[in-house]
């Protein structure tokens, strides 16, 4: 799943604080019709998800699929505090000059349970987007999605750093870089793998797993990200902007501008930059 492309709706969110009273029963039964996060900040119990049960303890987080069986069973003499929040989203694309929406039956890539390490940021973000869905203020359904999407890449990021595959990524985020600083150039999957010491097919792989894209449709996005920069800036012809990220075709270029943007460079141009 390409997790860029979800749009998220907020259904609610809950918390408990320490020394908050427990209003519930000890034992809890029950099956979402929405995804679930439940981060937990202290407290004794258990959660049996699908006939496998997990023990509560701080900093784990739970993840919690539509239509899944759970069982909760809470310590009374030392129930759980925590942070929640429900939601449902869509993949929500634009390819062609043309929106599409379809309500996204994939899950998240999480486990039911993650022991997360260091996990601040997570509980930061958490706690923003509760409190700023409780406080209601004017823009707070807009903020809170917003930090959903942060809290949810905040906890793909304490989990890859546990990850024994974390030096993969570090060498994914090296091949980016080169890519931002040859954005004049070609670069082959060949070179890219010798760089950084992996096969082309591991790294090919890799590369889609963690960006959502192939390494030649990512490289092909950032150059016809940086040609829009320079179509606006509005000083260079078409053909100069091609020769500018990297195409000596500017036919190839234009095809393949239209393809990413479902606009002509031109019609780009005619569209975004307005001369008086």
């Amino acid at each position: 799943m390409n997790i860029n492309n979800l749009f998220f709706h907020i259904h609610y969110c809950n918390k408990r604080q320490f020394n908050d009273p427990w209003k519930h029963k000890s034992k809890l039964v029950r099956t979402l019709q929405h995804h679930e996060l439940l981060l937990i900040l202290g407290g004794k119990g258990s959660i049996t998800i699908e006939n496998k049960k997990h023990q509560i303890k701080e900093g784990v987080i739970f993840y919690i699929c539509p239509n899944v069986l759970q069982c909760i069973d809470i310590a009374v003499e030392e129930p759980i505090y925590f942070l929640s929040v429900h939601f449902s989203y869509a993949n929500v694309s634009f390819n062609d000059n043309k929106w599409s929406v379809r309500n996204e039956t994939e899950m998240l890539s999480l486990n039911s349970m993650e022991e997360l390490k260091d996990y601040y940021h997570v509980s930061d973000v958490f706690k923003k987007l509760v409190d700023s869905w409780y406080g209601k203020l004017p823009g707070y359904e807009f903020s809170t999605k917003a930090l959903l999407q942060q809290l949810i890449f905040e906890v793909f990021q304490n989990i890859k750093r546990q990850n024994q595959n974390y030096s993969v990524s570090l060498k994914v985020e090296k091949i980016i870089e080169y890519m931002h600083e040859n954005i004049d150039k070609k670069v082959t999957l060949i070179e890219l793998s010798e760089m950084v010491q992996l096969s082309p097919a591991y790294l090919s792989r890799s590369f889609k797993e963690i960006t959502g894209y192939s390494v030649i449709q990512f490289f092909n996005k950032m150059k016809i990200d940086k040609a829009k920069e320079l179509i606006i800036d509005g000083n260079k012809k078409i053909k100069e902007v091609a020769g500018a990220v990297g195409f000596t075709d500017e036919f190839y270029f234009s095809r393949l501008f239209k393809k990413v943007e479902g606009i002509s460079p031109s019609e780009f141009y005619s569209k975004n930059v307005h001369e008086v």
